[in-house]
């Protein structure tokens, strides 16, 4: 079903709106789950694989619907809290039951053998390779549908089922030409019709029942019994990780917690790689053609992933991502990339799907990304941050880390002076981005203090140099006569990446021009009170037509009005962000300014990422106020005569 471009159409077939749209995981694959029932979008076997069920990018591209036969609309709606597992309920006329989905994950498998995937060190837990979903009904009586219709390689392939064993209870779809074998497990009897597996039932008051899809050796259950039993493992996963995080006592913590369960999600676990999220092509423009494939890994997100992580205390995540970006900076004999595949995978060619119609009728609809080709130079910052943070934690420096962190520092000397595509891929001409010339110096900064950890002098002198230079550069070219960090050098316009500079420690907090700045971005950047990247107008993107408000960018300004001193315009902020979040507290990439829905792909890293960092930063500024006073109270008891 097409739409007109830049509508989201009512009806049965129509496109959900993208912030309604739930997220599973067993960090190896994820799927997007519709508030109809559907499971609208899943990669197998791995997060940027193609997609098996693709319906949010065409409503004829494949899903796993379970719901009451007659009502498409739920009554709500949540995560079981403290884990992946989703929970909908469901009133209709005669009754009233509850479905529960998750991706399964279980103790680890691979005892006899060594996992082909696996390249971090192995923990308790494994992904069991298995969608679980069960139906319970909890009052009355309700009539309940199941379809099963997966189409493989983005809808370009079909299914064929067939019954495995001698009931009707289990089943196997193979595709010609794929490795891939699916094998539905259930408790009721399954029909097909073409490539759709179906199962009917009534269940009454207590009833229960359950699906199973898995997509390797591992085995689904096999009964209801089994099938609770690993639904109840799952959770205890979820929450014994989730225990190992530490979360201040505030109302703002079940942000704090599903923006960490949410990063835990978009981790492929092998390798540690974090995913910028685990969709393509839903639009950054209603019906626009800014529509990128974000199931890779980006070096720039690693910086800020660290910040996240290690603030709440998931070092062992923190940890595989920053071996991941090591790993990829240790095999690179050139440049290295601004993004990887989740296994490291250095090509990411850019193709678009012309058979599907997009989510409503976004068009073009892309896999692979071509910006891996492109020039961006706060790689090398971004690289360097992560080693210094990384190594902050742990009170020394690995050699092997040494090795590889001086190439990178050396790279950013080389090519500081030079334009690039900056931190947000514009597909126009290179320019000396400000923001990329800042992440050069911090290049140069963090590998200055790492070779003094070293006791090595010379390197640290002529990287301190190095990094002198380049801040000299910035504050003399990219400094308007307001005083005013710009975009780039050739222009006066605003970029909101320009904030990064007192959160990187380019500019203290009390510094004017940082101060100038903060304040540019708060009065000229927003719309309605959320941020922009840039402007459209005044941007040389190298596309056409305008985008929503960069929610990454409004938590940005949070932490940078905090940073300044504005603690109460930063809280108030954060609040009116967070307000945004989705009913189930997911974020994606943008915000449309008009209608309040969420753009982009979905959820967003980044995003939250910059919610965990905003978030600490005005509990933090709360907190020192909060001591301020007492101490002022405590002078004042002092001075009072006796």
């Amino acid at each position: 079903m097409r739409s007109i471009a830049g509508e989201v159409p009512q009806g049965a077939n129509a496109f959900p709106p993208i912030a309604s749209y739930a997220l599973l995981s067993d960090c190896e694959a994820c799927a997007l789950v519709a508030p109809g029932g559907g499971i609208e979008w899943m990669c197998l076997p791995r997060v940027d694989s193609p997609s098996v069920f693709g319906t949010i990018l065409d409503r004829d591209a494949g899903a796993f619907r379970l719901a009451p036969s007659d009502v498409s609309v739920p009554t709500g709606r949540r995560y079981l809290p403290g884990t992946m597992i989703l929970e909908t309920t469901w009133g209709t006329a005669t009754g009233w039951m509850v479905v529960r989905d998750a991706l399964l994950v279980g103790r680890w498998h691979h005892h006899d053998e060594r996992s082909l995937t696996h390249r971090r060190a192995p923990t308790d837990h494994d992904a069991d390779h298995v969608l679980l979903r069960t139906v319970r009904c909890i009052n009355g009586r309700v009539d309940v549908r199941m379809e099963c219709e997966p189409k493989p390689d983005y809808a370009r392939a079909a299914v064929s089922w067939r019954y495995d064993g001698p009931g009707y209870r289990s089943a196997t779809g193979v595709t010609d030409g794929s490795p891939l074998v699916l094998r539905l497990q259930t408790d009721l009897n399954l029909g097909f019709e073409g490539g759709r597996a179906l199962a009917r039932t009534t269940l009454h008051d207590g009833d229960a029942a359950f699906f199973a899809l898995a997509w390797s050796d591992h085995p689904a259950p096999t009964t209801l019994d089994e099938a609770e039993e690993r639904l109840e493992a799952t959770m205890d996963f979820w929450h014994e990780w989730l225990s190992h995080g530490s979360f201040p006592d505030h109302p703002w913590r079940t942000y704090l917690q599903r923006s960490a369960l949410t990063l835990k999600g978009l981790t492929y676990a092998p390798t540690g790689a974090l995913v910028a999220a685990p969709t393509t092509s839903l639009p950054e423009t209603p019906g626009g053609v800014r529509n990128w494939d974000y199931r890779y890994s980006w070096i720039r997100d690693s910086t800020f992933a660290l910040w996240g992580l290690y603030t709440l205390g998931f070092e062992e995540e923190a940890d595989d991502f920053f071996y991941f970006v090591r790993d990829v900076a240790k095999a690179e004999t050139d440049h290295l990339q601004i993004m990887y595949g989740v296994g490291g995978e250095s090509e990411l060619p850019e193709q678009e799907l012309e058979h599907l119609s997009g989510y409503a009728g976004a068009r073009p609809v892309r896999i692979g990304n071509d910006a891996y080709r492109q020039a961006q130079h706060d790689v090398w910052g971004a690289l360097l941050d992560s080693i210094w943070l990384h190594t902050e934690s742990r009170d020394g420096l690995a050699e092997s880390s040494w090795a590889i962190l001086r190439r990178q520092v050396e790279e950013a000397i080389a090519h500081w002076r030079e334009p690039d595509h900056g931190i947000w891929e514009v597909r126009g001409e290179p320019r000396h981005f400000l923001s990329s010339k800042v992440m050069c110096w911090v290049a140069c900064d963090r590998g200055a203090r790492l070779a003094l950890l070293r006791e090595d002098e010379e390197h640290a002198a002529r990287w301190r140099d190095a990094a002198d230079e380049i801040h000299a550069d910035v504050c003399r070219n990219g400094v308007d006569a307001r005083g005013v960090l710009v975009q780039h050098y050739e222009t006066t316009a605003l970029d909101a990446s320009c904030l990064l500079a007192v959160l990187l420690g380019f500019l203290p907090p009390d510094d004017d021009r940082m101060i100038a700045t903060v304040e540019a971005v708060a009065e000229e950047l927003t719309v309605e009170g959320l941020v922009l990247r840039y402007r459209t107008d005044e941007t040389d993107d190298g596309l056409v037509g305008v985008e929503g408000a960069f929610t990454t960018c409004s938590f940005w300004l949070v932490s940078a009005l905090a940073e300044i001193g504005q603690t109460a315009r930063a809280r108030a902020l954060c609040e009116r962000v967070l307000g945004h979040a989705s009913p189930l507290l997911l974020y994606g990439e943008e915000i449309d300014i008009r209608s309040g829905r969420h753009l982009g792909n979905f959820p967003q890293g980044l995003t939250h990422l910059a919610l965990i960092n905003a978030v600490m930063h005005v509990i933090r500024a709360d907190e020192q106020l909060v001591r301020r006073q007492s101490l002022l109270d405590s002078r004042r008891r002092q001075a009072l005569p006796r």
